[in-house]
C-alpha cells in the first residue's frame, strides 16, 4: 500500500552556482521515532529513468546530493514499514527539505508479500536425509541457479500438477530427465509456495557504514539478460554481456547512457542436452579484459570465446574452442596473458592464447554430481597472484582444483563449502569462495601444489536474518583499493561486503524486490558495480534489468 508524502518543508530554491540538486529530511514512524537504514531512492520521471539511493541514519536523517533533476519519483522503502511515494520537481541547483512519516505494516498477506524470495522459499518442507536430493542445500544449488524461488513472479499457488511443465523445463536445462525426481519435486513445492502469509519475521540489523552510502542506478531496457559486468581500467565503461539478448551493452557511468552492440552471428548454437539457445545464437556469458585491450566473451551457446574490440566498438571473428567443448562459462586471464576458462557442461578447463588463437582443453577427472545436474559444472575460475596456479571449482561436485600453467597437471580437493561457485584471489594470495548451498563465505590459504591438503581454511557463514534460512551467495569480487569482499547475494535483496581485518560483514539493503546479481566489478573511484538481472526479468521489481553501482 502506498502513501502520500506529507510535506512539512516546502521546495527552497537557493543562490550560488550548485553542480546538483539536494534532497535532504528526517524519517519517522508513525509513533513518531526515528527510522534508520530507509532506502531514500529518487528515479527521473521518464520511461527507464536512472535512480539513486541514500540511506537514513540513526537519527533517521538522509541527504541526497543529486545530478538527477525535473520530475523525481522519490521512493522510501523500510522492512516492516508501507513504502511512501511522493513526486517531486528539483531543478540543477535546487535544494528540497522533506519530514516524512511512514505508517507501519499490520496486514498479514502485506507483510508476507514484502520478504524478500529466500523466507518464501525456506518454507519448502525439504528432507533431511544426507542423501536426499531435496535437501535445503540441494535444493538452492539445482533450482536457484539463474533466479530465485519464492520471489513475486513464481510464489503464487499452483496445484503439483501446475509444477510439473516448469520442473520438466529446468530438469531438461540441467540434463536430468527422471519422471519420478519431477514429480516429487512438484508436490514439494506445491505444498511450501501455497499463498499462505508467512509467519517468520526476519530481523535486518542495520549497520552505521550503510549510512553513508549511496547506489546508482543505470536500467537496461534493451537488455533481457546482463549477465557479467567489467569495468574497463583502460576507459572507465563499463562492459556488460548479454547472454539472452546476444550483445555486448557499454554504460558510460558519466553520462548514465548504455550504448549496445550486437553479436553477429557465425555459427549455429550447440544442439545438445542442458543448452538453453532457444533463438539466441552466441550467449556471450562471462568476459575479461586480454594484454591486447580487447574482451574475451565465453559464448555458451556456439561453445567459442567471443572477441569485442572497445576502440572500433566492434565484435571480431570468435574462436572455436573444440574438443567437444559445450558451455564455456567463466574466463579470466593470468600475467602471461594466456585466457582460462571453465567448460561447464562438458567438464573441462579451457586454455587460450590470443596471440596465436590456439586453445587446449583439459578434461577433468570423473566426479559424480551431488544434485540434479548430470554434470559437475566447472564453475567458477581464478589465477594466484603468487605462483599463477589456475584454481577452478565444480559445483555439483563441492570439489576445487587447481592446475599448474606449465605442466598442465591437474590436483582436486574437496570443497570447504557445499555449491563451491565462484571465487577471487586477494593481493595475498588468499582466495575466496562462495558456498552458494550454505550460504557460507570461505577463506583458503593455498599450500605447495605438492601438498596433499592443498589449502587451509576458514569459514564465515552469512549473516542468518532468521534461523534457519541460509542467504544465497552467487559470486564475489575483491576490492582493489581496501581488499575487502564484495559478495553478490541472491535470496534476500540484499548485497554483502566482508571485511576481512575485522571479520564482519556489512549489508546493504537493495532498492528493487527481486534483486539477483552475478559479479562485482570496481570503479577507479571504488565504487563495486554488478548487474541486477534475474531470469526472467519479470522477477525484478519493475521488470527492466539494470546495472548499479554502489559506493561505500
Amino acid at each position: 500500500m502506498n502513501r502520500t508524502a506529507s510535506v512539512v518543508i516546502a521546495l527552497m530554491t537557493v543562490g550560488g552556482a550548485a553542480s546538483a540538486g539536494t534532497l535532504t529530511g528526517t524519517i519517522k514512524d508513525d509513533a513518531g521515532k526515528p527510522v534508520a537504514g530507509v532506502i531514500v531512492r529518487v528515479t527521473e520521471s521518464v520511461p527507464n529513468g536512472n535512480s539513486e539511493v541514500v540511506y537514513s541514519n540513526a537519527q533517521g536523517l538522509f541527504s541526497l546530493q543529486t545530478a538527477l533533476n525535473g520530475k523525481l519519483e522519490v521512493r522510501l522503502r523500510s522492512p516492516y514499514l508501507e513504502d511512501l511515494k511522493e513526486t517531486l520537481i528539483l531543478g540543477q541547483s535546487d535544494a528540497a527539505s522533506r519530514d516524512y512519516k511512514m505508517k507501519r505494516m499490520t496486514d498479514p498477506q502485506q507483510i508476507s508479500d514484502s520478504l524478500p524470495a529466500g523466507y518464501h522459499f525456506g518454507q519448502l518442507p525439504f528432507e533431511t536425509a544426507p542423501d536426499s536430493p531435496f535437501t535445503k542445500y540441494q535444493f538452492q544449488r539445482d533450482c536457484l541457479t539463474c533466479h530465485a524461488l519464492g520471489n513475486s513472479l513464481t510464489r503464487f499457488p499452483r496445484t503439483p500438477e501446475g509444477w510439473v511443465g516448469t520442473i520438466e523445463r529446468m530438469h531438461r536445462y540441467l540434463g536430468n530427465f527422471d519422471k519420478e525426481l519431477r514429480e516429487k519435486r512438484a508436490v514439494i513445492l506445491s505444498k511450501g509456495l501455497d499463498g499462505k502469509p508467512l509467519k517468520v519475521r526476519p530481523v535486518f540489523p542495520i549497520d552505521p557504514e550503510v549510512f553513508t552510502a549511496k547506489v546508482y542506478e543505470y536500467p537496461m531496457p534493451k537488455s533481457a539478460q546482463p549477465h557479467d559486468a567489467a569495468v574497463s581500467p583502460a576507459d572507465g565503461l563499463v562492459y556488460t554481456v548479454d547472454q539472452a539478448s546476444d550483445l555486448m551493452a557499454v554504460t558510460d557511468l558519466a553520462t548514465r547512457q548504455t550504448k549496445y552492440f550486437p553479436h553477429p552471428k557465425e555459427s549455429k548454437p550447440a544442439q545438445t542436452v542442458g543448452t538453453m539457445s532457444g533463438s539466441v545464437v552466441n550467449g556471450p556469458h562471462s568476459l575479461a579484459l586480454g594484454p591486447d585491450g580487447k574482451w574475451y566473451t565465453t559464448n555458451t551457446f556456439t561453445s567459442r570465446i567471443g572477441v569485442f574490440n572497445p576502440k572500433t566498438m566492434q565484435w571480431e571473428p570468435s574462436i572455436e574452442i573444440g574438443s567437444k567443448a559445450n558451455y564455456p562459462h567463466t574466463i579470466r586471464f593470468d600475467k602471461q596473458g594466456i585466457a582460462w576458462f571453465t567448460i561447464s557442461q562438458s567438464e573441462q578447463v579451457g586454455r587460450l592464447d590470443p596471440k596465436t588463437r590456439e586453445v587446449k582443453v583439459l578434461d577433468l577427472p570423473p566426479v559424480k554430481s551431488l544434485g540434479t545436474a548430470f554434470v559437475t559444472v566447472p564453475y567458477g575460475i581464478d589465477v594466484s597472484p603468487i605462483d599463477g596456479t589456475i584454481w577452478y571449482t565444480r559445483l555439483f561436485g563441492d570439489k576445487v582444483g587447481r592446475i599448474d600453467p606449465n605442466t598442465l597437471q591437474l590436483k582436486e580437493y574437496q570443497s570447504p563449502v557445499k555449491g563451491p561457485r565462484r571465487m577471487r584471489f586477494d593481493k595475498q594470495g588468499v582466495l575466496w569462495l562462495t558456498g552458494y548451498s550454505d550460504g557460507i563465505l570461505a577463506r583458503l590459504k593455498p599450500k605447495d601444489f605438492a601438498s596433499a591438503e592443498g589449502f587451509t581454511s576458514e569459514l564465515y557463514p552469512l549473516p542468518q536474518f532468521a534461523k534457519g534460512y541460509e542467504p544465497a551467495p552467487y559470486a564475489l569480487g575483491v576490492h582493489p583499493q581496501t581488499q575487502d569482499i564484495w559478495i553478490n547475494e541472491n535470496l534476500t535483496d540484499r548485497m554483502f561486503r566482508f571485511i576481512p581485518g575485522e571479520k564482519r560483514f556489512v549489508v546493504y539493503p537493495m532498492p528493487l524486490r527481486g534483486t539477483y546479481t552475478r559479479d562485482f566489478s570496481f570503479t577507479a573511484d571504488g565504487r563495486a558495480c554488478t548487474t541486477n538481472n534475474p531470469s526472467p526479468a519479470a522477477a525484478l521489481e519493475g521488470g527492466v534489468q539494470e546495472l548499479f553501482c554502489i559506493a561505500p
